[in-house]
């Protein structure tokens, strides 16, 4: 009769001992960030891709049709700049920011009155640069969760491509001197080119020197097909340009997406990949990502940063962006922090070309930090839990095999 016993006793305990294996290992799973970009924006919210540009060999291409589709929740990026904390703080009022881009359509839900564009950049057929926008200053129209991280500020769009999103370097340096022209508070450069130019680098200085924060992609957005393995990493322009904001793309758990192109210099890192925003026409929303995308937040919280703190030069507000990011391999953008935080001395005296050397990853921050306070506190429940279960395995096969009589005491106990 004690076979049966024993053997239920080792079921219990086998049972027990392998949960408790089990328990550390799969709790933290959940908090683990999802593999590569998502498919959507981390909620499930299926919506149509933004391109930045449209195939330059193609014989004939169509402009990017309005979406069907709108989002209806709040998505990720927007959670992670903490935007609504920020909105109490600053809009970016009496700001404006110039967007390099594919032009932005002034008619834009959510941009409506408040874009201004010069000559081309007011059609914009790709689409691409109406996208940013919307992330820069963008209302959110009948979405106003979904609206942009200084919806106060003005827009200055113009064409640093061309109709199929091409960029060049002439367009980018006319560009730049139409917004050093304009005396645009913030330049936010959204491509990025493979070569240095004489020209492009004389434009920068110059925007510089008229007192404007200049922000630009680390790299060129992915391209749509091939791999990007096996491209070298190199510095692209103007974002290595002295005194330049050079941002990379980061997805919610904090490292560069897969297949982003490699660089070094990098500056500050901000949300890059499944992120919402509006179109150039109909009022639906579209994904987005790259470092275009995370150029466009970190023009939006230097305009927040400009409009808050008025007598700050165009290089404070640099030194602010990167002094109150959260520290990582690549310092991540924090724009509640940089409006909010007061810098001391030390903060003051860090030079803004002070770069991250090849950084590969981006270490996972807060809300990967409570998932794993939460991980640790289930673990300590659990094991206590799995404790008690071997203990009473235990207890129970040792009362079967004395017949449920009371333990002996010891030697004078059987006298």
């Amino acid at each position: 009769m004690r076979r049966p016993v024993r053997g239920a006793a080792r079921l219990v305990s086998g049972a027990g001992l392998t949960a408790a294996l089990l328990l550390p290992t799969a709790v933290p799973a959940h908090a683990a960030p999802p593999p590569g970009m998502p498919a959507a924006d981390g909620k499930g919210q299926q919506l149509p891709a933004m391109p930045s540009a449209f195939d330059p060999e193609a014989d004939d291409v169509t402009c990017t049709p309005a979406s069907k589709e709108k989002a209806e929740k709040h998505d990720w990026s927007r959670q992670r700049l903490d935007l609504d904390r920020l909105r109490v703080h600053g809009t970016g009022a009496g700001v404006t920011v110039a967007l390099i881009d594919t032009g932005v359509a002034t008619g834009a839900a959510g941009l409506d009155g408040r874009v201004s564009a010069r000559g081309a950049a007011a059609d914009d057929c790709v689409g691409h640069g109406t996208f940013l926008a919307g992330l820069i200053a963008g209302t959110g129209g009948a979405s106003p969760r979904l609206a942009g991280v200084a919806p106060g500020a003005k827009i200055l769009a113009l064409r640093g491509t061309d109709e199929r999103g091409t960029a060049s370097a002439d367009l980018v340096v006319r560009a730049l001197r139409e917004a050093t022209e304009a005396r645009a508070g913030v330049i936010a450069v959204a491509v990025a080119l493979p070569r240095r130019d004489a020209a492009l680098t004389r434009a920068v200085a110059e925007a510089r020197r008229a007192g404007a924060v200049v922000v630009a992609a680390a790299t060129p957005d992915p391209p749509s097909r091939g791999g990007t393995d096996d491209i070298p990493s190199r510095t692209y322009w103007p974002a290595g340009e002295p005194g330049v904001l050079s941002v990379a793309d980061m997805l919610p758990g904090g490292t560069r997406p897969k297949g982003a192109l490699p660089t070094g210099g990098i500056d500050l890192a901000a949300p890059g990949a499944g992120v919402v925003s509006g179109g150039p026409r109909g009022k639906g929303h579209y994904l987005g990502g790259g470092a275009s995308v995370a150029t466009a937040y970190t023009a939006g919280a230097a305009a927040v940063v400009r409009a808050a703190h008025p007598d700050d030069s165009a290089d404070a507000v640099t030194r602010r962006l990167t002094a109150t990011a959260y520290p990582a391999d690549i310092p991540q953008l924090d724009p509640y922090a940089a409006v909010t935080t007061v810098l001391g001395d030390a903060a003051a005296s860090t030079g803004a070309d002070e770069r991250a050397a090849d950084p590969v990853t981006v270490r996972d921050t807060a809300s990967a930090d409570r998932a794993t306070g939460r991980a640790g506190l289930l673990v300590l429940v659990g094991s206590a839990a799995v404790l008690a279960v071997l203990w009473a395995g235990f207890a129970f096969s040792r009362a079967r095999a004395r017949g449920w009589r009371p333990a002996q005491a010891g030697p004078a106990a059987r006298e």
